[in-house]
């Protein structure tokens, strides 16, 4: 569904849906002021279990809200979608 031609009402939908979730949107927005980060790190800072944090990537993944790729041993990930970006950024100027 498209509220006009350059709004995907659904992309956006899943989108808030991911960022729902206070550990997600804390995940998110902390990443939108890094290159990237591993879960290991993430874990460590969240003060939350790694298969916890690994979870909550996954849907963020998912919905389009996060990118990683593999280096070395390690999966890091970071925020790419400029939609997103846009979003957190907000937030942050409040």
């Amino acid at each position: 569904m498209k509220m006009n031609e350059n709004i995907d009402i659904e992309e956006y939908a899943n989108v808030f849906k991911a960022l729902a979730h206070p550990t997600r949107l804390t995940i998110a927005y902390n990443l939108m002021f890094k290159t990237e980060c591993n879960v290991s790190k993430m874990s460590e800072c969240l003060g939350v279990p790694q298969p916890t944090v690994s979870q909550h990537l996954a849907i963020l993944k998912n919905a389009k809200v996060l990118n990683s790729h593999r280096s070395g041993n390690q999966i890091c990930y970071r925020v790419e979608n400029p939609r997103v970006i846009n979003i957190l950024k907000s937030l942050a100027k409040n």
